[in-house]
């Protein structure tokens, strides 16, 4: 069942922000990381800019 939790958080983009941050840790440590309020806030907004990533 905790596998089935994981896979299903997982395609949702659960995980996205933590290996987001995890990212910038290792690539660009001098850079300040947002929230994840803003992570997810900017995300979206450029998913609205660019509609033809999106499956709907």
């Amino acid at each position: 069942m905790k596998a089935v939790a994981w896979w299903f958080n997982s395609i949702l983009g659960g995980n996205d922000y933590a290996r987001y941050v995890q990212h910038q840790r290792l690539h660009h440590p001098g850079c300040a990381i947002p929230t994840e309020r803003d992570y997810w806030r900017e995300r979206h907004a450029a998913a609205d800019k660019n509609p033809a990533n999106r499956c709907c």
